[in-house]
């Protein structure tokens, strides 16, 4: 039956993602809020066959460690594609760290263009940081949520990665508040995986890290707190810890 109520979800994920894609059309020759608010659709109806087919559901907890009225930062952990089809639902106007080869994609990439995420292009260490804080200080001007996944992809539960430190220059140069954002995705709709599974997935914003504090001290306190939250989380619904995550990390530096 798992594999039934998949392969139909699967079928409709995609049929319904390209006529979304070529539905949102009109949208690339209008203000930018007619791309957001298409995408937020699109989303909404991903988020209904989730619940009708799968019986994958969602909850989101600590809403109130978000800063209201001011931009800020997020770091996202990054299990699944799943969390990616959430933030537009969760945030007003979000802002996602993405590489820049995304834009090229089809359709896809159009819309990110027009939503004006922030891309980076990989080379040049430097030239990457300098785009990557170049690009979020024009969101943050915009008032925006500016999303980042601090480890640069998805990374499986119960497997470590370490964090990047583009989000640490973030970090010093928005001088906004830096909240975690921790997920069990991973153990439901896992990465390159057919199946889904049923369940409720968790989100949970943990107390932001504020501005001020040395990048160095921000980054080890954020890799700390969403490791151990996203593990607590994970482990909740019966999927794999990561042993001394963070332990493990810095033996490997």
């Amino acid at each position: 039956m798992l594999f039934v109520r998949s392969l139909l979800f699967n079928i409709v994920f995609y049929v319904l993602t390209t006529l979304w894609c070529f539905g949102l059309l009109w949208t690339l020759v209008v203000p930018r809020w007619g791309v957001v608010g298409g995408v937020r659709a699109y989303m909404r109806s991903l988020a209904f066959f989730e619940r009708l087919i799968i019986g994958l559901r969602y909850e989101v907890k600590g809403l109130e460690n978000l800063p209201k009225d001011q931009p800020v930062l997020i770091g996202a952990k990054h299990q699944s594609m799943w969390e990616t089809m959430k933030l537009h639902l969760i945030f007003h106007d979000p802002a996602i760290v993405l590489k820049h080869e995304l834009l090229y994609v089809p359709l896809w990439g159009w819309y990110a263009a027009k939503s004006k995420m922030i891309p980076v292009k990989r080379g040049k260490r430097g030239a990457a940081i300098k785009s990557l804080v170049e690009g979020a200080k024009q969101m943050k001007a915009m008032g925006r949520e500016i999303v980042i996944f601090p480890q640069g992809t998805r990374v499986a539960p119960g497997v470590y990665a370490p964090y990047k430190v583009g989000i640490a220059m973030l970090y010093e140069a928005l001088e906004v508040p830096l909240v975690p954002m921790a997920v069990n995705s991973g153990v439901f709709w896992g990465r390159h995986s057919f199946i889904k599974r049923p369940g409720t997935i968790t989100i949970e914003f943990l107390p932001p890290i504020p501005p001020g504090l040395p990048k160095e001290t921000a980054l080890f306190e954020l890799e700390a707190v969403l490791e151990e939250a996203s593990d607590r989380l994970v482990t909740a619904v019966g999927g794999p810890a990561t042993l001394n995550p963070v332990a493990a990390g810095h033996q490997r530096n």
